[in-house]
């Protein structure tokens, strides 16, 4: 097993409030950019996408509906964890997950 020297250690204390903060910037970020994807990709004449339990709906929009949010959350999400990682390093010299 590989020690963790005082600084690694260090580098992931200070690092929480970055990376929850970027997961909370990254969630408002993935939902407002799904708004606006679906407003455009979305079948049908409502800009909302549809829920799960809409009995509206069918069940194939439902899942096209949540498959396209799964991709941009996680995309936004990567990318915005990716910069905060980086904009930390630059700040401390050190990688937080290292």
């Amino acid at each position: 097993m590989k020690k963790q020297g005082k600084g690694r250690t260090t580098a992931k204390i200070l690092y929480r409030p970055v990376g929850m903060a970027s997961s909370v910037l990254g969630g408002l970020a993935a939902s407002l950019l799904f708004k606006q994807v679906w407003k455009r990709l979305g079948p049908g004449e409502s800009p909302a996408p549809p829920r799960a339990l809409e009995r509206s709906y069918p069940l194939r929009q439902i899942l096209l509906a949540a498959a396209i949010q799964g991709v941009v959350y996680s995309v936004v999400k990567t990318l915005i964890d990716r910069a905060g990682a980086e904009a930390f390093q630059r700040w401390s010299g050190e990688w937080p997950e290292d």
